[in-house]
């Protein structure tokens, strides 16, 4: 090569590969000792890795994958960091044990960040090209990144990157495609560093994929690619060295190649010996050997290089015993972080102020969003078609494009995921995206984001990167909508720990909901039934409200006794518990039956956090409860309500508790008459409330 490379940086590379490699053969000596926890080792990989991490800075962002501790140490990390989160142990500094080895999550000032990211097998390109368009969007916006603290970042006139390593198999998941799509439509600063090493688990690339990762993103125009011996660490710092420079100057998407062999098992638990039939033409194409070559081209001599592997090898030892010393988790540790702490606990502002007008409850969504994208730069609002032309397509977009423009108001492809998953990296920066999914039928291709990115960060960070976002998410039937358009979807949501979610029956509740999801660093979703936007079903004017001013806020897990009644002893009275549409079936039943003094009716307003204690105190008084949803009944979150009535309130119950939903079918028909059949209705509340009164 006609550049070379500093002796300094030539030692400091040999020094962490060295390292890395000595640790990889300490875990296969001491394999029982360390086997009782999965792990991967970078043994092969080791050159790229490492020369990424050495010209990475502290300002910006990286996303390892769980073959990359020899990236880890480049980044300054010491082998009893990564060893404590090879054994579990409480102090490991990424998840307090919670998380396999080499899965990083990092927020030290002197070092890149590291969000939280799952097992990195393509998810977290996603998080990982959401960071480069929060950062792109600070830019933009001339805010600073409050994670960064300038006073202890070197080179802080370098504008920051994001880095995405990717194996090579994980470079076919759908997912890595709408991620390098919005990076090169974008034109965002990314570099993702794929490490090709020809092999998934068993399967090998002559199997698996059609192109390499070099040849894939020649389909992403704005993409640019390059393909390395990632195994000559010189050439892997001098190649990345110049694309790094390159991103951070014209701020623009790169993808590098890397060729690396695999020179240690997949993981621990899957051993090489029993599918490899190319170890020995891998163990040709070691990196060590040739990093050793190229210090002895450079002047170093045989007892110098032989004094440096003595050094770490006395380091890793040392660090290991220490860590196997080190403590263990305690039962009680299980219960941190789940979520981060809420400044917004109690109901403030005003809800109902003189002399405001009544208006529908999306107006009410639409306002409060305004209200805080005036109030906060840091709020942003994307998703499909709510960019200016449309303003979404219930029109709860209307206007904020025009008032806020479109880096602040913008269209995403069709690609679920990526408005889902990009929340991880735009809260990483600093931001506080507000996403939408059309409509809930098109929120399972982002199902894969939420579950394993979104709700897990701050617990599996162990409270370093709690995920503060807001999904909205228009609901239920209405109208004909037919089977894509019209599911309620909420038992699937409620299954996935780590999110709070809210499914508001009216205006004021929607807009204080949105204003205490917007200051909660936690992410939520926000279940908003479309049938309830305009109040258009008849006997649904009751969603209609006063606009709460701007200062309401409405806390989630607080129910609303919308009709309360008092213990009677010689009648007989029911609680109905519902939420969304169900609550407004509920209300109208009760009117038309007479019994507003018999009936108590409880709003939940979110169903996580779940107000148990305002729904145990009312059945305990009532003696009957009968759960209202717009689901199937059947494995749903209201039946799962139900049992957890009955269990709690079994000593003062006079009746099963009763659950009304959906009937059992597989989708919504477009069809009216078959629509009104299968949903509940005013009527059908009626006749349940009247058998379980007469039970």
């Amino acid at each position: 090569m006609a550049k070379k490379i500093n002796k300094n940086t030539l030692k400091k590379g040999f020094l962490n590969m060295y390292t890395a490699k000595t640790m990889a053969e300490l875990y296969e000596d001491n394999f029982k000792q360390v086997s009782k926890y999965v792990h991967a080792t970078s043994r092969g990989h080791e050159a790229v890795q490492t020369a990424l991490g050495m010209l990475l800075l502290p300002q910006d962002y990286a996303f390892p994958y769980y073959r990359d501790d020899a990236m880890l140490l480049s980044f300054g990390l010491q082998p009893y960091d990564l060893m404590l989160q090879l054994l579990a142990k409480k102090e490991d500094p990424f998840s307090g044990g919670r998380t396999y080895y080499s899965h990083p999550s990092l927020k030290d000032q002197d070092k890149p960040k590291i969000p939280h990211q799952s097992s990195a097998t393509g998810m977290q390109a996603i998080p990982a090209t959401g960071v480069a368009m929060g950062i792109q969007y600070l830019e933009k916006q001339n805010l600073s990144n409050p994670n960064i603290t300038l006073s202890t970042v070197q080179d802080s006139q370098e504008k920051p990157i994001t880095v995405c390593s990717l194996g090579d198999a994980s470079v076919t998941e759908g997912e890595v495609a709408e991620a390098f799509q919005m990076a090169a439509l974008k034109q965002m600063p990314i570099l993702y560093l794929v490490q090709d090493n020809g092999w998934d688990i068993s399967a090998n690339a002559a199997e698996t994929r059609a192109q390499n990762a070099f040849e894939y993103a020649k389909g992403f125009k704005g993409l640019e690619a390059i393909s390395i011996d990632g195994a000559n660490f010189t050439e892997s710092y001098l190649a990345l060295e110049k694309v790094i420079k390159t991103i951070r100057e014209e701020r623009r998407p790169f993808l590098v190649h890397a060729k690396v062999p695999l020179l240690n098992h997949h993981t621990s638990g899957v051993r090489m010996e029993w599918y490899r039939d190319d170890l020995e033409e891998a163990r040709s194409r070691d990196p060590y050997p040739v990093i050793k070559q190229q210090l002895l081209d450079n002047g170093f001599t045989s007892e110098e290089i032989d004094q440096l592997e003595q050094s770490v090898k006395a380091k890793v030892q040392s660090d290991f015993e220490k860590a196997l010393k080190a403590e263990e988790p305690k039962p009680e540790d299980l219960f941190t972080n789940d979520f981060a702490p809420t400044p917004i606990t109690e109901e403030t502002g005003e809800r109902s102020p003189k002399g405001a007008e009544k208006v529908v409850m999306v107006d009410c969504a639409l306002f409060a969003v305004e209200e805080l994208m005036k109030k906060h730069k840091e709020c942003l609002l994307y998703g499909q078609d709510v960019g200016g032309r449309l303003g979404g397509v219930f029109r709860e977009a209307a206007t904020l494009a025009q008032k806020f423009g479109d880096d602040r108001v913008f269209n995403t492809p069709i690609q679920e995921a990526f408005i889902v998953g990009s929340t991880v990296g735009m809260s990483a920066v600093g931001l506080k995206p507000i996403v939408e999914v059309q409509f809930a039928d098109y929120i399972w291709p982002g199902l894969n984001q939420l579950f394993t990115e979104v709700s897990r960060s701050c617990y599996l960070s162990n409270g370093k990167w709690p995920v503060s976002m807001i999904l909205r998410v228009p609901i239920g039937a209405y109208g004909s909508g037919g089977p894509y358009h019209s599911s309620s979807v909420e038992s699937v949501i409620t299954n996935i720990r780590g999110i709070k979610i809210a499914y508001p029956s009216n205006g004021a509740d929607l807009k204080g909901l949105m204003k205490a999801a917007y200051y909660d660093p936690n992410p939520v979703v926000i279940l908003e039934h479309k049938g309830l936007y305009w109040s258009k079903v008849p006997g649904t004017q009751g969603a209609t409200s006063v606009e709460p001013a701007e200062d309401y806020v409405l806390p989630f897990g607080k129910a609303w006794v919308l009709q309360e009644i008092w213990k009677q002893e010689q009648e007989e009275t029911l609680t109905i518990v519902s939420y969304g549409m169900g609550v407004h079936w509920a209300m109208n039943a009760s009117k038309e039956l007479d019994m507003k003094t018999q009936i108590e009716i409880i709003d939940l307003r979110t169903l996580f956090p779940l107000d148990e204690d305002t729904i145990m105190k009312s059945v305990k008084k009532t003696g009957k409860c009968l759960v209202v949803t717009e689901e199937p009944s059947n494995n749903s979150f209201a039946s799962a309500l139900a049992g957890k009535i009955q269990e709690k309130c079994f000593k003062f119950l006079d009746a099963p508790v009763m659950t009304i939903g959906s009937e059992n079918m597989p989708a919504i028909p477009l069809n009216a008459t078959l629509e009104q059949t299968m949903i509940p209705s005013t009527e059908k509340v009626m006749l349940a409330i009247n058998e379980l009164l007469n039970y």
